[in-house]
């Protein structure tokens, strides 16, 4: 009687959750991988207006110019952006926990940008930074007398990008410096003890001891960071809000302007078939990103 009570209230708890789940998550899987081979004017169109097109959404989304040059942009901005914010978030972790006086106050600040909403930390940069007429870099470079780096245009087509990428480092480096800092808070400071008695330097101490017991946070870290590559809209269409710009687009900004419609070349396209396309094409994006970087960086072998 007790193990039929028990199973009746288990199941009362799983069955909503499991049904929620599957109306939340998995449903909408599955429908957007179904459109992305119809054809389809209307995200809302019911399935009698939908026309099959088979793998055609595919084709003609990878013979796109575009298309293909917001993966080139997203692909730059998870290589290099990805050695930018992770090097340098690991680097001031280190540094922090290294005992230098003000810790509290140089994590707090450090981690501030990711409170402010990424609309007003966007506009922040574009207005007050890469100004040309009174930016924080050119009023800098003009006081240093570096005249040549006063009159770089950062929002022009050929610096667009750089100053996309850096503000959105800049941005994300205090997210990601929490997390490396939680992995060497598990690290016992024996390790480090033993490593000085031997004569090690900071630096050994570093590569032989800290970055190689942060495996699994580097692991983490790498899918994080190609979760939040992949989402990359609201910096995008702020630096180019008028349509869709060769130097920012990505896959994200090219689904939307799919999706809900943009105007180019006096010409309206719109079709929520090849909108679920891209989506689906970015899901692969992360789950292979997830099954190459749990191949390649494995700690197993490690205790601590």
């Amino acid at each position: 009687m007790f193990m039929k009570r028990n199973r009746s209230m288990i199941l009362a708890f799983v069955v909503p959750s499991t049904l929620l789940f599957l109306a939340t998550f998995i449903y909408p899987i599955i429908r957007t991988i179904i459109m992305s081979f119809f054809s389809i004017q209307e995200i809302t169109d019911s399935m009698g207006k939908w026309h099959f097109n088979g793998i055609k959404n595919y084709i003609d989304l990878l013979g796109n110019g575009l298309y293909r040059q917001s993966w080139v942009n997203l692909f730059k901005i998870f290589f290099i952006g990805g050695i930018i914010t992770l090097g340098i978030s690991l680097i001031m972790a280190v540094v922090l926990k290294s005992g230098i006086h003000g810790k509290g106050f140089f994590q707090a600040a450090i981690y501030l940008p990711n409170v402010i909403s990424a609309v007003a930390m966007a506009t922040m940069w574009i207005q007050y930074v890469f100004n040309s007429s009174y930016g924080l870099f050119t009023n800098l470079f003009r006081a240093l007398h570096l005249d040549f780096l006063a009159n770089i245009q950062w929002l022009d087509a050929g610096h667009k990008f750089w100053a996309l990428l850096l503000s959105y480092c800049f941005g994300m480096i205090g997210h990601f410096m929490l997390i490396w800092v939680s992995g060497i808070e598990r690290i016992s400071p024996d390790y480090y003890e033993a490593a000085s008695i031997d004569g090690a330097s900071k630096v050994e101490q570093f590569l032989f001891i800290t970055f190689p017991l942060l495996k699994g946070i580097l692991r983490t870290n790498i899918i994080m960071w190609s979760i939040s590559v992949s989402g990359f809209f609201i910096w995008s269409k702020l630096f180019s809000p008028i349509s869709a710009d060769t130097t920012t687009v990505v896959p994200m900004i090219y689904m939307y302007d799919k999706l809900f419609g943009a105007e180019n070349v006096d010409k309206i396209s719109r079709d929520a078939g090849s909108a679920a396309a891209i989506g689906v094409m970015l899901c692969l994006f992360i789950v292979i990103i997830f099954t190459l970087v749990n191949r390649c960086i494995k700690d197993d072998d490690l205790e601590f």
